[in-house]
């Protein structure tokens, strides 16, 4: 049966890459998310125990809210959920598991999914710059929405600690979401397979160590 599969899968990969493409990066991406899953309560948890969750870290203004105050990309008032904004320690939360993840993704995408055997470093170079830009974007939307969630989850609806944690989890999928709409182009575009053909033809030709034919004396 198993290898019934990997041939009717070969056979559907061969008829249509890019959907084949498409369902590996979706599968690798979900794994991923898993992982973040489980990483963000855990780091939340250590860090939560902290002064850093006493800790206000505010960062890059961009304008006003509606009672005036200013408006930051990353905007974590000090205080535990859903009264604060986690401080300090929320962030570090959020964004050492994004980082664990995004390193993971990046070779799995670029090994399993895409088969690229383009260069490492400028792939590297475009997804860090992507991965900056989706973090500042994720990290603005995450100020409408997290305070939103943690005060419904945990004080409208009475669930306390088990708020907190389904909170933790909607906020990091909305994350993941985000992530995952925004590179499957990306990696479209910096992870390139160049054709075996080509490879070859572009090699440096070796030259050749065999002995020269004897002519007689």
């Amino acid at each position: 049966m198993l290898r019934r599969a990997r041939e009717a899968w070969a056979s559907f990969a061969s008829r249509r890459p890019a959907t084949a493409q498409f369902v590996v990066f979706f599968l690798l991406s979900n794994g991923v998310t898993v992982l973040q899953l489980a990483l963000m309560p855990a780091f939340k948890w250590v860090f939560g125990m902290t002064s850093l969750v006493d800790t206000t870290f505010q960062a890059f203004p961009v304008g006003s809210n509606m009672d005036g105050s200013p408006f930051y990309i990353f905007d974590y008032a000090a205080g535990p959920l859903p009264d604060g904004g986690g401080g300090l320690a929320y962030f570090l939360a959020v964004q050492i598991t994004l980082a664990i993840a995004q390193v993971i993704n990046f070779f799995a995408q670029r090994n399993v999914t895409f088969k690229s055997n383009s260069s490492v470093g400028r792939a590297a170079f475009w997804y860090v710059i992507a991965y900056i830009v989706i973090t500042f974007a994720a990290g603005a939307l995450q100020g409408l929405y997290k305070a939103p969630i943690y005060t419904l989850l945990m004080d409208t609806w009475g669930w306390g600690s088990t708020g907190e944690t389904v909170a933790d989890f909607v906020t990091m999928i909305i994350n993941a979401a985000l992530s995952f709409w925004v590179f499957f182009p990306i990696f479209r575009v910096i992870f390139k397979r160049v054709p075996e053909d080509e490879a070859t033809a572009t090699a440096p030709t070796t030259p050749s160590t065999a002995a020269p034919e004897r002519t007689g004396d």
